[in-house]
């Protein structure tokens, strides 16, 4: 059986990442899309939750309404004695304009070439690969 979701949406409110009690990561949030088909509309929301690095990812990098594309499958578990079906995120990818994907204030930007360190004197004769 194949359990694969594949969805491109906006983030409906701006991520707040928690923590559990030992520590681990874990962002839940809403994605929505739309369809329209000749004159009808149809808005589709999408309850999602990440874990560990895929959710510090999203949390940093993402902002309420920016697009997303997401990576995951569907999971079915009671909540509260109700039958609750999201979205688990398995990896999360930027789209849409790229002056869009700036980071978070308080996130890390990606490194340009001009921000890599320079290797200190000798430091290359003892890399395995030289």
């Amino acid at each position: 059986m194949l359990n694969k979701v594949l969805i491109q949406g906006r983030l409906t409110k701006e991520p707040e990442l928690k923590q559990t009690q030992s520590g681990i990561s874990k962002l839940i949030f809403t994605v929505a899309w739309s369809e329209k088909y000749k004159e009808v509309e149809t808005k589709c929301f999408l309850l999602c939750e990440a874990w560990r690095q895929t959710a510090e990812f999203i949390s940093n990098y993402f902002r309420k309404g920016q697009e997303i594309n997401l990576e995951g499958h569907m999971v079915t578990e009671d909540w509260n004695g109700e039958q609750v079906t999201f979205c688990t995120i398995d990896k999360a990818h930027f789209c849409g304009s790229k002056s869009d994907n700036a980071p978070k204030q308080g996130g890390q930007p990606k490194p340009e070439p001009d921000d890599f360190m320079s290797l200190p004197e000798g430091a290359e004769e003892e890399l395995p690969f030289h």
